[in-house]
């Protein structure tokens, strides 16, 4: 095992801190030659409250929505520390996702991890807001302000093939925008998750609860997730199957979600 993970098997990362899962541990296989490779942290649906939690707290009372200096230079201190292990990531990537290593130095994963240089870039020099002018509707002066605000609690759930890419694309953008993520990864690349928790937790200045990491076991965590009304937004990515179901979640909790449906092995990323 790398040792970005303990040999004991990975961490959650709830409120930052990296902890057991409730529930315990579960293996990860090698889809090439189906040998366990070792063990993930099983989260149960208390460990997801807690991640919930963590990051609605993080928003409400922390400066992260309203810093987008430091938020611009945390994403690029996370760039920074996934590139000073990024052999170590390409190990992990190769057993557990099966991936070719000619695929770890692009969409794999040093792609994606290049990527979030974009998304600090944006965090810093995005026009968050826009004075546009007086008018006088009706005779009154009024001073017009475009303010552009985050959305509040991320909620993002992602499938197995591509997990770096996947959910660095879901991390990158929400972060820059002063938003907190639950990520809830696929139970097949519970390893590719965690060990991005363990950068974040003790190489980065990303405040407690801002990230939060829940590998599970249970495929129905995903859907709490989405029914938690403490969450503002659904992002998932997974099967066509999966995503009418989440897509309820979000509805009946009147959050906003974004959904990409593709295969039926995407089922196993809920």
């Amino acid at each position: 095992m790398s040792s970005l993970l303990p040999a004991d098997g990975s961490r959650l990362l709830i409120g930052g801190k990296q902890v057991e899962g409730a529930d315990g541990v579960f293996a990860t296989v090698n889809p090439a030659t189906e040998e366990v490779l070792g063990l993930a942290a099983d989260a149960n649906a208390a460990d997801l409250d807690a991640a919930v939690d963590a990051a609605r707290t993080a928003f409400d009372e922390t400066t992260w929505s309203r810093d987008h200096a430091f938020r611009a230079r945390c994403l690029e201190q996370l760039r920074t520390a996934l590139q000073s292990h990024v052999e170590e990531l390409r190990e992990i990537t190769i057993a557990e996702v099966g991936a070719p290593r000619m695929l770890t130095g692009g969409p794999q994963l040093e792609g994606p991890v290049a990527d979030l240089g974009y998304s600090a870039g944006l965090a810093e020099t995005y026009d968050w807001e826009t004075d546009l002018g007086v008018a006088e509707p009706m005779g009154i002066k009024t001073r017009r302000l475009l303010r552009r605000e985050p959305i509040g609690v991320v909620g993002a759930i992602t499938p197995w093939n591509f997990p770096h890419q996947i959910n660095f694309a879901k991390l990158g953008p929400a972060l820059a925008a002063g938003n907190t993520v639950v990520l809830k990864p696929a139970p097949d690349t519970p390893w590719c998750a965690a060990a991005v928790g363990a950068i974040i937790a003790e190489e980065t200045d990303i405040p407690a609860g801002v990230v939060n990491i829940v590998t599970s076991a249970d495929h129905t965590l995903g859907a709490r997730l989405t029914a938690d009304p403490r969450v503002d937004m659904i992002s998932f990515t997974g099967s066509t199957a999966t995503g009418p179901a989440r897509e309820r979640g979000p509805a009946a909790a009147g959050e906003k979600g974004i959904m990409e449906n593709g295969g039926e092995k995407g089922v196993k990323g809920g």
